[in-house]
């Protein structure tokens, strides 16, 4: 998402959670699809990691800190720390209040890092916010978080999310407790807001649609490898399949969780025989959903060549557009309600949802 069109989402998003209030969304805008339910795989979900772009990066760190008991290990990519856009009066406001005062705060502090002489996004301040959170039971304890392996990305050529905001996520994880050498940022490649392939998408320093671009570098495989360690070489062709999944029954029945009817997931041959797989999330950017570029996230973005030879399953759950969400951006400023950083974020607890239906044990895929 370039600076003009970022402009033109925050005034759209504003004027439409207007119209949301006053008649909400029609359901009939939403894809439909002829889908299957999400397998029982019998995953190990207790050795999950997590990976996002842009508004996937927070989502992901979101995911992250809720369920650290599950995640042991996030890739923050072109996003910033936990907690950035929370405004200090947004729980004074009601209804669609908060994501009004956070989205201000969103656009300007935690992306374009306009805001920092006022503390925005200062690591450690969110530091103690996350630790008063986990006090209070809305997310997993810091200890679990601490022991987690964190890979950062930001390009040289990013003028959506400056680069001093993933620095300032690192530095986040740094007070938290986060042992440097589980640390890894990457910032010394000329590559635009995208996710970056060796072999895919357009020229590295693009920042549009479908934001996925070639700088010679496997971001897949590097941020996999730096979250489990060492690695089987990623397949040449895919042994396993691209599931479509129904996500309508990991939402709650007031559909605040804005998520799209299907879902998809990535499952080697051996996860779909064998129980035991872990499992990799993968969060799509604002636009970068099926309905904005298909499946070019989904498939050239590498993970399933990793996830084939590593017995990896990678979850691709969607957002959907919508009249509040545009964009079809993951919740990181309050849209789906003022508990979007705990576990009982519509979002998050949908995801979570997908996570248990992936650990029974069933019929395969």
């Amino acid at each position: 998402m370039n600076r003009p069109s970022l402009l033109s989402f925050a005034f759209a998003a504003v004027m439409s959670a207007l119209a949301l209030a006053n008649g909400g969304c029609d359901d009939s805008e939403k894809k439909t699809a002829s889908t299957r339910p999400l397998p029982a795989l019998g995953a190990k979900v207790d050795e999950t990691s997590v990976s996002g772009i842009s508004s996937g990066a927070y989502m992901a760190g979101q995911f992250q800190m809720a369920h650290a008991k599950r995640v042991v290990g996030a890739a923050i990519i072109a996003g910033g720390p936990y907690g950035c856009s929370e405004s200090i009066f947004a729980n004074t406001m009601p209804g669609t209040g908060t994501a009004f005062l956070n989205l201000s705060k969103a656009v300007n502090g935690c992306m374009l890092d306009l805001l920092g002489i006022w503390g925005v996004s200062d690591p450690e301040e969110l530091a103690k916010k996350a630790e008063e959170r986990a006090v209070k039971g809305e997310i997993d304890p810091i200890a679990d978080v601490v022991r987690d392996r964190v890979y950062l990305f930001t390009g040289t050529s990013d003028r959506t999310v400056a680069p001093s905001i993933v620095k300032h996520a690192a530095q986040f994880y740094e007070k938290l407790g986060v042992p440097k050498t589980n640390i890894d940022l990457v910032a010394d490649l000329p590559a635009g807001h995208a996710f970056v392939t060796d072999d895919e998408g357009s020229a590295c320093s693009v920042s549009g649609e479908p934001y996925v671009v070639n700088c010679s570098y496997d971001q897949a495989g590097a941020l996999l490898k730096f979250i489990y360690g060492d690695l089987q070489p990623r397949a040449e062709a895919l042994s396993g399949s691209f599931i479509d999944f129904d996500q309508r029954p990991f939402v709650s029945g007031d559909d605040s969780a804005e998520m799209a009817e299907t879902g998809v997931v990535y499952v080697p041959k051996s996860c779909a025989e064998t129980a035991g797989c872990r499992v990799h999330v993968a969060f799509h950017g604002c636009a970068q959903n099926r309905e904005a570029v298909g499946d070019t996230f989904i498939k050239e973005s590498g993970f399933a060549r990793w996830a084939d030879t590593n017995r990896i399953v990678v979850l691709f759950p969607q957002v959907a557009n919508s009249p509040i969400n545009p964009q079809g951006c993951w919740d990181w400023w309050g849209y789906t309600g003022p508990q979007y950083l705990t576990r009982d974020a519509p979002q998050i607890a949908a995801v979570n949802r997908m996570l248990d239906a992936l650990q029974a044990s069933g019929g395969g895929a």
